[in-house]
């Protein structure tokens, strides 16, 4: 498969990216600034773009069989996730291509409590956290918004860090994921597998499944 990821640079991208290459996969790693992609792995091809450009999107997009999203904003541009969202919703539109994006729990239900949303559980979102969590939720009311992308959203668990590739996990749709010591993670590496082995079965089209251990 033909693959691109905007957010390349990123703790999340590089390790969609290099889990892609493991598989044989062709990757294109896209960034903001090709001076920043000491991340990058080698072996993907590296392209400046800006995923708030929906007409930049729509270019680096076309002839690929899937763009992944692992964009996330900096502190105090929490706004910008939702408008690098629509942009990218709209340029993958005009390529004809799938969409799959790294999202964010907030939106997710917390287990047993009768439809909390992750966002307004302090164990889960403390106060300084709750920008980017609500931003997180911002980006995915604009893919439940759009009527025309071919989207796939992935909610992580509550915790994601970088760690081992296990290729151990489950996957859920619109509950968070709790394991039974009652935490709710996944490593990076994991969540690659989850996100590549989605680009290559499209399972959940136009829908949104989160992951766990």
């Amino acid at each position: 498969m033909r693959i691109a990821v905007f957010g390349a640079n990123g703790n999340t991208g590089s390790r969609v990216i290099a889990e892609g290459l493991s598989r044989g996969h062709e990757m294109t790693a896209i960034v903001r600034d090709l001076g920043r992609t000491w991340n990058v792995p080698s072996g993907a091809t590296l392209l400046a773009g800006d995923a708030s450009n929906v007409e930049e999107v729509a270019v680096l997009a076309r002839g690929l069989d899937a763009v992944i999203a692992a964009t996330r904003p900096s502190p105090g541009r929490e706004a910008d996730h939702a408008v690098m969202m629509r942009a990218l919703l709209a340029g993958t539109v005009r390529a004809d291509v799938r969409l799959l994006v790294v999202g964010g729990a907030a939106s997710l239900t917390v287990p047993g409590t009768e439809g909390i949303a992750v966002i307004d559980d302090p164990r889960f979102v403390p106060p300084e956290y709750r920008a980017i969590a609500q931003a997180s939720n911002e980006q995915f009311a604009a893919c439940l918004a759009d009527r025309h992308a071919d989207w796939t959203y992935l909610s992580p668990p509550a915790v994601l860090e970088p760690g081992e590739r296990t290729g151990v996990f489950r996957l859920g749709a619109d509950e968070l994921l709790i394991d039974e010591a009652g935490r709710s993670a996944i490593s990076m590496e994991d969540l690659a597998i989850a996100l590549i082995d989605e680009a290559e079965q499209a399972r959940h089209r136009r829908a949104r499944f989160t992951v766990g251990y």
